[in-house]
């Protein structure tokens, strides 16, 4: 085992809009029931669009206004979820970062690092086999490249 790695109580639920990572928050919410001693962070990676994606930097602001509007009412709602189901809301906290992400896994997985949670939970995306080997999944390039982790795939 890595010498720096510890182990704790800490569980990244990495969430989008899909009924998959919604899976993944109720997993954790009926799976530990409001156990004493987690502390959970449910994140949301944006993925910094390319310069030229907008025509001028005050569609990129405004698109970015609306979208992050969106992701806090979603993380909001997911959060909900665990108080509701016995968690203090001292420990369950939700929050959106904006990264250039080559790779979302890879965004997820540097979010890991920096937190040091001992548990990354994600959803499984919906994708077909071919979609699968052409694109790459995001939870499988998470279990490919977790280090110093436990890996909760929820289908």
């Amino acid at each position: 085992m890595d010498k720096e790695y510890a182990f704790n109580k800490n569980i990244l639920i990495a969430v989008d809009e899909s009924e998959n990572a919604r899976r993944a928050v109720l997993y954790v919410a009926q799976l530990l029931e409001g156990a004493k001693g987690f502390r959970i962070n449910i994140l949301h990676v944006i993925g910094e669009p390319e310069e030229d994606y907008f025509a001028t930097p005050e569609e990129r602001e405004k698109w970015l206004g609306q979208y992050k509007k969106k992701v806090d009412k979603m993380l909001e709602d997911y959060r909900q979820i665990l108080i509701h189901r016995g968690f203090d809301p001292s420990v369950v906290s939700a929050r959106s970062t904006l990264r250039h992400c080559p790779s979302m896994a890879k965004c997820i997985l540097d979010e890991r690092d920096e937190t040091k949670y001992s548990t990354v939970v994600v959803g499984r995306q919906g994708l077909s086999r071919t979609e699968e080997f052409l694109f790459g999944s995001t939870s499988s390039k998470i279990v490919n490249y977790a280090r110093n982790c436990t890996v909760w795939v929820v289908e």
